[in-house]
């Protein structure tokens, strides 16, 4: 196996039944959020989701780069990361829609997924708030001396958030195996990051002595191999690493953002070009490695096991009120 070729430097050279199930997994993510928002605009799921859609080659690209007894931890927006990680389509339905089934027996919504057998250790609807959880994951790895490697992913509204910096500067002296992942969608909610971030994103790790280094969140051949690099050099001993993956939200900041009055068309459009899943498609099909059809296959699979899973979750029964006050810690 080829470590780089040279039309992708950096990308590793692994064989079309690896690409095809990294499709699969971008394409289960995509049509989960679909599903996930036709539920809400048809007004039966509870809240609201941040989808994920246009940002998946960032959670697949890292997360098949993972071991499973590795951990992760997760965002608002973290349906995608859930997934890639493992979780069942099935139960993450009925999650959303409260129902007993549910990863945390519908206590904990879109925002607030943890599968613990997967080493999903939860999603947070806290900006920044995995950081000290995804640490001290790693904190515990170094003391049990196993070669695990816990991942944070976050959003660039998270880098206003002093519990970021506290927890990498921490994972640096202690030289904890911890990935620190930006998913760079170039917007806080309603603002763009040049209005709120200043200086370099890389910089603010670097800063401290942490390997960093941004990539393009779009490609996931570079997004996984960036992501086997530093997770050997964490397992390793080399310490915590900090990625930021240039990506963008297909959609709005969640379900109820529509008009977007934000962000122009004529920039939704040009990143619309660069599309995670048109261009791993497009390049398994200009390199030999697959056909059109087994992509519409793939396609036509997943669409129908998401639809078994929402029927699965709208027939799911709702907890019984003697649950309201068990796994509850505050």
């Amino acid at each position: 196996m080829n470590e780089t070729n040279d039309t992708n430097p950096g990308a590793i050279e692994l064989d079309a039944e690896h690409w095809l199930h990294a499709y699969e997994q971008m394409i289960r993510i995509r049509t989960f959020e679909e599903a996930a928002n036709e539920l809400y605009t048809s007004a039966r799921m509870p809240g609201i989701a941040h989808l994920y859609i246009g940002e998946e080659a960032i959670a697949v690209g890292i997360c098949e780069a993972l071991r499973q007894d590795d951990y992760i931890t997760s965002t608002h927006r973290g349906h995608g990361h859930c997934l890639a990680k493992g979780a069942e389509l099935d139960r993450m339905f009925a999650e959303l829609l409260g129902k007993e089934a549910g990863y945390c027996r519908g206590k904990g919504g879109s925002m607030h997924i943890a599968d613990q057998e997967t080493g999903n250790l939860g999603a947070n609807g806290i900006v920044g708030g995995s950081a000290g959880i995804a640490t001290g994951a790693g904190m515990s790895i170094k003391l049990r001396g196993t070669d695990q490697v816990s991942v944070c992913f976050f959003g660039d509204g998270a880098l206003g958030q002093g519990l970021l910096y506290e927890s990498m500067n921490m994972a640096q002296l202690w030289k904890l195996p911890v990935i620190y992942v930006c998913e760079n969608n170039q917007y806080g909610e309603y603002t763009h990051n040049s209005k709120m971030a200043a200086g370099s994103m890389v910089g603010r790790a670097t800063a401290f002595g942490v390997h960093a280094q941004a990539i393009d969140g779009q490609d996931i051949r570079t997004v996984h191999a960036t992501a086997r690099l530093v997770i050997e050099r964490a397992r390793k001993g080399g310490g915590p690493a900090f990625l930021v993956c240039d990506t963008y939200r297909f959609h709005g900041h969640h379900v109820g953002d529509i008009d977007r009055p934000y962000r122009t068309r004529d920039e939704e459009a040009e990143w619309a070009k660069r599309d995670p899943v048109n261009l791993l498609e497009a390049w398994l099909v200009e390199s030999k490695q697959a056909e059109t059809e087994v992509f519409e296959r793939i396609q036509q699979d997943v669409k129908a096991a998401v639809d078994d899973a929402v029927a699965f979750a709208l027939e799911a029964s709702f907890p019984s009120e003697s649950e309201v006050e068990r796994h509850v810690y505050a």
